[in-house]
């Protein structure tokens, strides 16, 4: 694309023909990523662990477009290798590879077991790992210098600062999950193909669920725009990503949260 060339506003957030793959897109922030990239035009592909969610999920998003499901249980490495050879059974081309799929553990620190660092850092941190090394070769045959693939990896404002929840599998994992998203982004940036990462605040998921029942007013009131995240917000955010609006973005971390975590004060 020449210098002074401009792409229309329309063409600009189409996906029209990209296929994309949404790790953990049965529900919560992931069904609406996937629900995002479906409406901007791509062909989708979701999984999780549970093969009934699968189902599920894939019969609620077909209404916006071409989706299909895989059962792949992402906290094994074999699992990974397995779900990349679905992907790219049909096309060895993949244009976005969104790595949302994550666990958290939340307990005191003097009963805070050890399966509660391995299960959590396995799914986190090391899947996002496996999967890019695993489809690297689809997402570099995607990409191209005017519009690269594109890795999203969905890391969390407790990495960007200090939740009151004792997390501590959690935050470490998804602070290691932004640095790797900037490591990453120098490596492949000249194969084409950005790293970028999404952290969300409070969006209503199985995840958040009790805490948003217990405290989700009071975390409302104290965001600078007063209210909690809502689908649409994290759908936006995914297809500016996966656009060619964002062609030119690699290695960053953007908070979407309200502004919970970048306006904090202390005491």
């Amino acid at each position: 694309m020449a210098a002074n060339q401009f792409t229309s506003h329309a063409d600009l957030f189409d996906l029209s023909g990209k296929r994309a793959l949404v790790t953990g897109g049965t529900g919560g922030i992931g069904m609406m990523i996937a629900r995002g990239l479906l409406q901007a035009g791509a062909r989708v592909i979701i999984s999780s662990r549970r093969a009934d969610a699968c189902t599920e999920a894939q019969r609620q998003l077909s209404e916006f477009g071409d989706v299909r499901a895989f059962p792949a249980d992402l906290s094994k490495y074999d699992e990974c290798q397995r779900l990349a050879n679905l992907v790219t059974a049909d096309s060895e081309r993949l244009d976005v590879l969104v790595n949302n799929a994550g666990a958290m553990w939340r307990e005191p620190l003097a009963t805070f077991p050890p399966e509660a660092w391995d299960s959590v850092v396995d799914l986190n941190l090391k899947s996002p790992f496996w999967l890019v090394q695993a489809l690297l070769p689809a997402l570099c045959r995607a990409g191209t210098a005017d519009d690269p693939a594109r890795v999203v990896n969905i890391g969390s404002i407790a990495a960007v600062h200090v939740a009151d929840s004792p997390n501590y599998s959690y935050a470490s994992s998804k602070a290691g999950l932004h640095q790797l998203t900037r490591v990453l982004a120098r490596e492949l940036g000249p194969q084409h193909v950005t790293v970028n990462a999404v952290a969300p605040g409070p969006f209503p998921s199985q995840m958040m669920a009790a805490t948003l029942e217990a405290v989700g007013d009071t975390i409302a009131a104290k965001a600078p725009l007063r209210r909690l995240g809502r689908d649409d917000d994290m759908a936006g955010i995914a297809v500016f990503l996966a656009s060619r609006a964002a062609s030119y973005l690699t290695g960053t971390i953007i908070p979407v949260d309200g502004g919970i975590a970048t306006t904090a004060t202390g005491t």
